[in-house]
């Protein structure tokens, strides 16, 4: 049995986001492993489905997103209402043949108060900036050989047609940014027809013997491509402009039209960047500026929010979409485990203490955003209740 909160007063829904931080485990229970916390997960449902018309398609593709809005704007301002929570994570489905729906929903918790709801929103500012995304040195690591590329984890970084990066989250699911596919006001050019493309081998594996992975000359790899049954886009990231609520809803999932047959990386909740081993996140993205590489990059976070990761990650044009995973200790398997815990979005200017510093910024994969990502993929609630 489920309880709606309908009508829950801001302090009461205050109270209810903390449930998803009492209670669970501790991290370090094993001083030595970084483990995977439990939490308590909300449930997303939809309530009511609207045809709507069909888009234009003529926005230009964005490859990145930029906003001012840094760590103390985002942690100023006041939590959503309860109804608010529920207009940013109702979402629009695109399908292939270009119809578009609208999804209504309602935001639960179990009655036996296994669960508790989560989430804080933004109002970011417009203000634009010169763009910069390396810092000092590049740090960026260009992954050649196909031992490398075709092998966990860099296999499950794919590419949009768009330009973006995505991440394979399940069997025929790709995870990756809104803005890739949808401006804030309507679809990108090319979305209707939008495909993901895999990296495979050039040629046939003539021979075994030869270690492509130290060659000198690297192996050449082209692109298989597989084309999108339909997208969804959360209703935080259209509602009026983008940068309206902000980067906190910069994130989109497509589904493919059959499955890729590759091994994916399951979606996980963010943990507190103090959790995270050694503080640090990776991704895997197609940087613009390396026509054809899969490059790899790590760094700590600087800063966080409820929705968003602070980070000086080197990424170019190109890398948007990525999934930003670590690797930790799960408890109930005694294994390590690979988890994305968000997406990369885009960067920032930040005035830090008076001096301004450019960030690039992850949105976090916070407990609601788990709820909805996973209900999308599984399409049963009954399924998404571990992050």
């Amino acid at each position: 049995m489920m309880l709606s909160m309908t009508g829950i007063p801001g302090l009461l829904f205050l109270l209810l986001l903390l449930l998803c931080v009492v209670g669970q485990a501790s991290p370090y229970e094993a001083l030595w492993k970084p483990t995977w916390p439990a939490y308590r997960l909300p449930v997303v449902l939809p309530q009511s489905t609207l045809n709507l018309a069909k888009p234009d398609f003529r926005a230009k593709a964005k490859l990145e997103v930029s906003s001012s809005c840094g760590p103390q704007c985002h942690k100023g301002t006041p939590l959503p209402t309860y109804e608010e929570a529920k207009q940013y994570l109702s979402y629009e489905t695109l399908y292939a043949n270009g119809s578009r729906t609208e999804t209504h929903v309602g935001i639960y918790i179990l009655s036996d108060g296994r669960r508790g709801a989560q989430h804080q929103d933004s109002k970011l500012s417009r203000t634009s900036r010169r763009k910069r995304q390396i810092y000092g040195y590049d740090s960026r690591f260009s992954i050649f050989g196909k031992d490398f590329l075709l092998n966990y984890p860099f296999s499950t970084s794919v590419k949009l047609s768009t330009g973006c990066t995505g991440t394979l989250v399940a069997e025929k699911h790709v995870l990756t940014a809104a803005h890739c596919i949808h401006d804030g006001k309507t679809y990108v050019k090319g979305t209707q027809k939008l495909r993901v493309g895999f990296l495979k081998s050039k040629l046939k594996d003539a021979g075994r013997e030869t270690n492509t992975s130290i060659s000198a000359t690297p192996e050449k790899m082209k692109f298989q491509w597989i084309r999108v049954k339909r997208t969804h886009v959360p209703k935080g990231w259209i509602k009026g402009n983008a940068n309206d609520i902000g980067m906190d809803y910069d994130y989109a999932l497509l589904e493919l039209k059959k499955p890729h047959k590759r091994k994916f990386m399951k979606i996980g909740v963010s943990p507190p960047a103090k959790q995270l081993p050694g503080g640090r996140i990776h991704f895997s993205g197609y940087d613009n500026d390396r026509p054809g590489n899969l490059v790899y990059r790590f760094c700590d976070v600087k800063d966080e929010t409820y929705d968003l990761l602070y980070q000086q990650c080197d990424a170019q044009p190109g890398a948007s979409g990525s999934g930003v995973y670590v690797r930790m200790w799960k408890r109930q398997q005694q294994k390590w485990e690979r988890k994305i815990i968000g997406i990369f979005s885009g960067h920032q200017w930040v005035d830090m203490n008076g001096s301004p510093q450019d960030f690039n910024v992850a949105v976090r994969i916070t407990p609601l955003k788990y709820a909805q990502i996973c209900y999308w993929i599984k399409g049963n609630y009954l399924d998404c209740r571990e992050g």
